[in-house]
């Protein structure tokens, strides 16, 4: 049975809390991204996808998920285990030494639901369009979604994978960009502006939505739910998902300081009184 409104939004507040004790924990890590994505993860793993109970790692007869910026590991993690993919406990060896939640995904540690490792960016769209071929090969009609950020677009590798994906029509695929237009070094349209994105990915043949705001769980549960019905028809999905980096703590909005920087005491504190416990700590 799905969740209900309520429940899907308590699962949300609550992913947002896990972020930000798993990043405090250790000092390290990167919160602003993570809980950005908040919503995206719970619409995705609690509505939208088609997936099996267990996990094995290839994905047959079910939809699958690769994370390409693998610095927001935080908030898939907490998504996974909340999930039911390992114990919601795991969570408290977040970046810490042998744990399976590195600050990175990795395959090494057999994790369930990481199908890649994803430490360099740019990579995760390539990964994403080999399994959706992969699947029709096998006859396997489900599909393949994949979650980049804004500023990892300017790896040069993501343009050649869009070229691909339109040209051999890869339309069992749902990319995803987050658009928070901050990068570790400030904002994306400063450090290295990409322009009109919808305008250049509809001209390298993709079926472009836009979600415009990516931080309602309402509208992201709708704009994936339109995306689905947009796969099968020769060109591959393309989703711009307008989120705010640092969504749920007032401090951490509005500025790309908390890109990949921990909360101290206080600051932790105070992001939690925003985000009051719903489903219990790890």
């Amino acid at each position: 049975m799905k969740p209900n409104t309520q429940q899907l939004q308590d699962l949300v507040t609550q992913v947002r809390r896990d972020v930000l004790r798993m990043v405090h924990a250790v000092n390290s890590g990167h919160p602003g991204g993570s809980l950005g994505c908040a919503e995206y993860f719970v619409a995705l793993y609690q509505v939208i996808m088609n997936r099996k109970e267990s996990f094995d790692m290839n994905g047959k007869n079910e939809d699958i998920f690769f994370l390409s910026n693998g610095h927001i590991s935080p908030v898939f993690y907490s998504v996974l285990a909340r999930s039911g993919y390992f114990p919601i406990s795991e969570l408290a060896t977040f970046r810490k030494i042998d744990s399976r939640l590195q600050g990175h995904p990795t395959t090494h540690s057999h994790l369930p639901g990481i199908r890649m490792a994803s430490g360099s960016l740019g990579q995760g769209l390539s990964v994403a369009l080999g399994a959706a071929q992969a699947k029709k090969l096998n006859n396997d009609t489900n599909l393949v979604y994949v979650l980049m950020g804004d500023g990892e677009l300017q790896e040069g590798q993501n343009w050649e994978a869009l070229m691909y994906a339109a040209a051999n029509k890869v339309d069992n695929v749902i990319a995803t960009v987050d658009l928070n237009g901050k990068q570790i070094d400030g904002p994306t349209d400063v450090v290295l502006n990409m322009g009109n994105l919808q305008a250049k990915f509809e001209a390298f043949g993709w079926d472009v939505l836009s979600i415009e705001k990516g931080n309602d769980l309402e509208a992201v549960i709708n704009g994936l739910q339109e995306a689905k019905q947009r796969t099968g028809n020769q060109k591959p999905v393309m989703i711009l998902l307008h989120t705010e980096m640092g969504n749920g703590v007032d401090f951490m909005m509005n500025t790309h300081a908390w890109h990949g920087k921990a909360p101290n005491n206080e600051q932790l504190e105070s992001a939690l009184n925003q985000n009051v416990s719903t489903l219990s700590d790890y």
